[in-house]
């Protein structure tokens, strides 16, 4: 009987400490935002044929969503300058749970 007793208390404890850390965890991502990335990070990870140019079949996201926009000279690239001038995406709203 006491073994069962151990057993689940041990379990008991492990579940907690998971569920805190896994809390704390959450709470620290929340805390450090992410910066938007540079021109040159986006390059890095979008300019599939590294031509150093970044076209829209290349992107994803807000960026592809709103080429148009931010393609202000119309020459089927965004440019760094016109990557710095980009209207910012807008935030969405997300569902808090109490």
């Amino acid at each position: 009987m006491k073994s069962n007793t151990l057993k689940s208390l041990v379990l008991v404890f492990g579940i907690a400490l998971f569920m805190s850390s896994s809390a704390f965890a959450q709470s620290k991502d929340k805390q450090e935002r992410k910066e938007p990335p540079t021109y040159a990070q986006l390059l890095k990870e979008m300019d599939a044929n590294e031509d150093g140019k970044l076209a829209k079949d290349e992107l994803k996201g807000p960026l592809k969503d709103d080429f148009t926009k931010i393609d202000t000279d119309e020459d089927g690239f965004i440019s760094e300058e016109e990557f710095k001038n980009a209207p910012k995406p807008e935030r969405k709203e997300r569902s808090r749970n109490k």
